[in-house]
C-alpha cells in the first residue's frame, strides 16, 4: 500500500508508476512518475536514487533513460515502490508530489521514427469488404505483419488540437479531384508500444529477445482523412492523409507493470498458416497477448454545451484484436536489418474486435459513411465534425491485481486553415 491515498483505486496505484514528462507553467520540462492523482517530480528526489541514473533522469526527454533498457526500469520500479510505501520518506517526498491537474504533459521522447502497423485482423477484414467485397484480406496478411512509416515530428501528447487537414479529394462521380477541407475525418483506436534498447544496424533482433527491447506502452490515435486516403494511397499507401497528426497518452507503461495481465495469443483459425520460424516463439504464444482493455469515446460541441454523457463509440480489448504480438511487430521490423532506437514509436494499427461494439474507427462503425450513428441528442455522425471531441482510454484489469490505467488520449477538431 502507498502512503499517497488517491493511489488506492485510482488508474495510477503503487503497481503502475508510469513515466512521462511534464512541466509546470513557465517550467522546464523532466521526467515524473504517476501516482494517485499526483505525478513525483524525479528530479527532486534524485538525492533519493541511484547516482549513475541522474543524467538520463534529468534530461526533458526519456531517450537516454529508456535506451538503459528494461533492467533499469526495472531497478527504478522497486526503489520507487519502497520510497512510496515506507513512511520514512513521507515527509521528504511528500512535497515533490504535484497535482496531475497542474502540469501539461509532453510527448515523453525525441521520436527518431515512427512506424504504424496494420495487426488488428477484425479492421483489416472490416475495411478490406468495403472495397474487396469477395477478397477483404490480401495474400500476404497472415504471413507478414503490414506496416507503413509515418511522420514523427507530427506526435503530439493528449489535447492538442486537431487541425482539419486540407487536401485533394475526389468524388467517385467526378472527372477530377479537388482540393479542400477532408470531409471524412476519422479517428482510430490504437495501442503505442515505445522502443528502449536498440539494435545495430545490420542485426536484427530475434523473435525470442523482443520483449526486452520494449520500453512500454500507451494509447495511440491515428487520426486519418479517409477521403484523401483513398484517392492517394495507391500505389504507395497513406501519405498526408495520415501524417497531420497522431496523438498519444502522455505516460509510457512499462511491461512489467503489464505483465499480470498478459493473456496467450488468440489461437490461429484452422487452416491459417503459423507464423515463419523468425516470428514464432512459444513463450510468445503463451504470454503474447495483451489483455488491456480499450474505450473510444465522443462528445459534440452541443453536447458539452448540454452536459450530455460521452457517447461510447467502441469498447474492445487488444488480446482479442491482434492478429500479430507486440514482439512479432518488433522482431519483424528490425528482421530486415533496420536499426531501432530507444525512444522509437511504433503503432499496432486500428484495434477493433469481431463485434459490432467493438470497433475501432468510424469508418467501419458507418460502414464508410452509409450508417450514420444517431447520439442520444439527436446529432447523427458518419465522420468527425469540427467540435467533436474523441477520448480514448485503457486499462487492465485480473484476478488477484489491481486495476492499472494508460491514461487519456484526447483530441478535439477545430476547422481547417482557411484556403
Amino acid at each position: 500500500m502507498s502512503w499517497v491515498d488517491s493511489a488506492r483505486g485510482s488508474d495510477f496505484p503503487i503497481e503502475n508508476l508510469p513515466l512521462g514528462i511534464f512541466s509546470e507553467a513557465k517550467g522546464r520540462r523532466r521526467p515524473g512518475v504517476a501516482i494517485g492523482d499526483y505525478i513525483l517530480d524525479l528530479c527532486a528526489i534524485t538525492d533519493l536514487l541511484d547516482e549513475s541514473w541522474r543524467e538520463d533522469l534529468e534530461q526533458p526527454v526519456l531517450n537516454g533513460w529508456l535506451a538503459r533498457g528494461q533492467g533499469a526500469t526495472s531497478e527504478l520500479r522497486e526503489r520507487l515502490i519502497e520510497i512510496l510505501t515506507d513512511e520514512r520518506y513521507r515527509d521528504d517526498v511528500e512535497a515533490q508530489l504535484i497535482g496531475q491537474s497542474e502540469v501539461r504533459m509532453h510527448v515523453p521522447c525525441l521520436i527518431g521514427d515512427y512506424t504504424d502497423f496494420y495487426v488488428g485482423i477484425h479492421h483489416a477484414t472490416n475495411v478490406g469488404k468495403q472495397f474487396r467485397p469477395d477478397n477483404p484480406l490480401l495474400p500476404n496478411y497472415k504471413y507478414v505483419p503490414i506496416g507503413y512509416h509515418g511522420r514523427a515530428s507530427s506526435v503530439r501528447a493528449s489535447g492538442e488540437e486537431v487541425v482539419r487537414p486540407n487536401g485533394q479529394r475526389k468524388a467517385p462521380d467526378a472527372d477530377a479531384p479537388e482540393y479542400g477541407p477532408s470531409r471524412r475525418l476519422d479517428y482510430e483506436l490504437e495501442l503505442g508500444i515505445w522502443i528502449g534498447r536498440g539494435n545495430e544496424l545490420g542485426s536484427p533482433i530475434p523473435i525470442g529477445e523482443a520483449g526486452e527491447h520494449i520500453a512500454g506502452y500507451c494509447l495511440l490515435n491515428d487520426w486519418s482523412a479517409r477521403d484523401l486516403q483513398a484517392w492517394e494511397y495507391q500505389p504507395l499507401g497513406p501519405f498526408l492523409a495520415k501524417n497531420f497528426l497522431t496523438t498519444v497518452s502522455p505516460w509510457i507503461v512499462s511491461a512489467e507493470a503489464l505483465a499480470p495481465y498478459r493473456e496467450p495469443m488468440p489461437p490461429r483459425p484452422s487452416g491459417d498458416p503459423q507464423p515463419l520460424p523468425y516470428l514464432d516463439d512459444a513463450a510468445d504464444r503463451e504470454r503474447g497477448g495483451l489483455g488491456i482493455q480499450l474505450e473510444a469515446t465522443l462528445t459534440t460541441e452541443q453536447m458539452r454545451r448540454s452536459g450530455v454523457a460521452p457517447h461510447i463509440l467502441s469498447r474492445g480489448s487488444a488480446d482479442a484484436a491482434m492478429y500479430w504480438s507486440a514482439a512479432q511487430i518488433v522482431a519483424h521490423h528490425s528482421s530486415n536489418g533496420c536499426n531501432l532506437q530507444a525512444g522509437d514509436l511504433i503503432g499496432t494499427g486500428t484495434l477493433s474486435t469481431d463485434s459490432v461494439s467493438g470497433l475501432g474507427s468510424l469508418l467501419e462503425i458507418s460502414q464508410g459513411g452509409k450508417q450514420p450513428i444517431q447520439l442520444a441528442n439527436g446529432e447523427m455522425r458518419a465522420f468527425l465534425e469540427d467540435g467533436d471531441e474523441v477520448t480514448l482510454r485503457a486499462w487492465c484489469e485480473a484476478d488477484g491485481a489491481p486495476r492499472i490505467g494508460l491514461g487519456e488520449c484526447v483530441g478535439r477538431v477545430v476547422p481547417a486553415p482557411a484556403l
